[in-house]
């Protein structure tokens, strides 16, 4: 089909009246779709189930080293969950602590403890004029949620193929003391489905912040999540860098199970360095006498090691991977060529990232929901929900079955369309700036 960007005014009406007919059989259909979150679907959770039948009355709840799960004590966690959980992390046993369901609550708990106590010794964040963190957008919308409950300033950086605009990172890091973090989602990013070049990684592990308590908040939560066996991201280990580039204690590093086992009832880990274990112990000990070890040993029983954890992730991969192509594809089909959308391609996470032309994001998301497909709100990827260019939605796969997900996938292009036509027709000026963007990146891909 011809270009949006190549039509002439009378024929963007005419297909814009084309397209509010078909919008309308849309919503005599009367849908009632989530796309909403990346929450994992009934398959997936009932790949799990056989977790529930490997404990019961007649067990043997002791651990190796004798520890009785049924009882207090063992702030860091049993020996075997730490195993487990740090094969899937790539680090050391001793460098990570084992926490409760979810690693969003720790780092709540992470940013929360820097606010009130301090980071090492260093001045308590509540007691600075100001706290700033680097934001890389499009983001992650509950870590952006987490820094404004604390009141702290968030800083957008723009996210590349690589990751985050390390020029940016690297000049604004050293700089300004205020700025004590960064949020880095560095394997399949959400919502984008990127992974962190090794240049990046090892950037990032190079920084020289002003502020001694500057830490990078490392969510790997997509590590294991592949969607193909012969095409994976793999991404360097970030302790090991910054270890090596002679900066220990620069990185909180976040995961857990919740989109392996069950989301809810998962179990998470922080691994950081042996300096950073020790001043977070200190604090955990006020907060906990130690978290559900009757779930760490389910979970340990039940894959048996990191081979069998790693199988079962293929067997999610199976459940996802036909609803990722199908969308891709939908993509492909309806809106290649006319200039309207970009899109991700991801190989693993939970995400993909949709773009719109400038000003269509929000009308995208709304005309959905008016027929019944409910997705994450525009803008919710950006740091206080504000996309400047409102360009950014985040297309969540996962839950709808796949007849749901067909139905939903072929409603959103046909929403970008109609908003986009009516954008052209309401900004013509648009139209030929965005016609000549795309004659100008076509002329470099040819000299590429």
């Amino acid at each position: 089909m011809k270009s949006y960007l190549e039509m002439a005014p009378e024929e963007l009406q005419a297909e814009a009246a084309e397209l509010k007919k078909q919008y309308r059989q849309f919503q005599k259909m009367e849908l009632n779709l989530d796309m909403s979150r990346g929450k994992p679907c009934l398959e997936q959770l009932d790949l799990s189930m056989g977790m529930m039948d490997v404990l019961s009355s007649d067990s043997d709840m002791n651990c190796e080293d004798g520890t009785d799960c049924r009882n207090y004590g063992v702030l860091e966690g049993i020996k075997e969950a730490k195993e487990l959980l740090s094969d899937m992390m790539e680090n050391n046993p001793d460098n990570i602590i084992i926490y409760g369901n979810s690693s969003l609550n720790v780092m709540y708990d992470t940013i929360s403890r820097a606010m009130t106590h301090g980071i090492m010794g260093n001045t308590p964040w509540c007691k600075l004029d100001q706290v700033k963190f680097l934001c890389p957008v499009p983001g992650y919308d509950r870590h952006f949620a987490i820094t404004q409950y604390f009141g702290i300033m968030m800083i957008p950086v723009p996210m590349n193929d690589e990751g985050p605009d390390m020029d940016i990172v690297e000049k604004m890091v050293s700089e300004d003391e205020a700025i004590k973090g960064i949020w880095c989602v560095p394997k399949y990013a959400n919502p984008t489905g990127i992974s962190y070049s090794d240049h990046t990684v090892r950037r990032l592990a190079r920084l020289k912040p002003a502020a001694k308590d500057f830490r990078i908040f490392w969510d790997n939560a997509y590590g294991i999540h592949h969607l193909y066996d012969d095409r994976q991201d793999h991404i360097l280990e970030i302790l090991s860098q910054c270890k090596r580039a002679g900066n220990p204690d620069l990185v909180y590093k976040f995961a857990s199970t919740s989109k392996i086992t069950f989301p809810g009832s998962g179990i998470a880990a922080l691994a950081t360095s042996p300096n950073n274990l020790e001043d977070i112990k200190e604090q955990m000990r006020f907060q906990t006498i130690g978290h559900d070890k009757v779930n760490q040993l389910r979970h340990v029983r039940f894959f048996g090691d990191i081979h069998g954890m790693i199988e079962h992730m293929k067997k999610h991969a199976d459940i996802l991977r036909p609803k990722f192509e199908m969308v891709e594809n939908t993509l492909e089909t309806n809106l290649g060529g006319l200039g309207i959308g970009r899109w991700t391609k991801p190989l693993g996470g939970y995400f993909i990232s949709f773009d719109t032309i400038p000003g269509c994001a929000k009308q995208v998301v709304s005309a959905a929901k008016r027929a019944g497909v409910k997705m994450t709100g525009a803008g919710a990827t950006w740091p206080y929900g504000k996309d400047p260019l409102d360009t950014n939605i985040r297309i969540a796969p996962s839950y709808p079955s796949l007849d749901d997900l067909k139905t939903a996938a072929e409603l959103f292009t046909l929403c970008v369309k109609l908003v986009s036509v009516k954008k052209l027709l309401e900004d013509p000026d648009l139209q030929a700036q965005l016609r000549a963007e795309a004659a100008e990146q076509g002329a470099e891909a040819a000299e590429a």
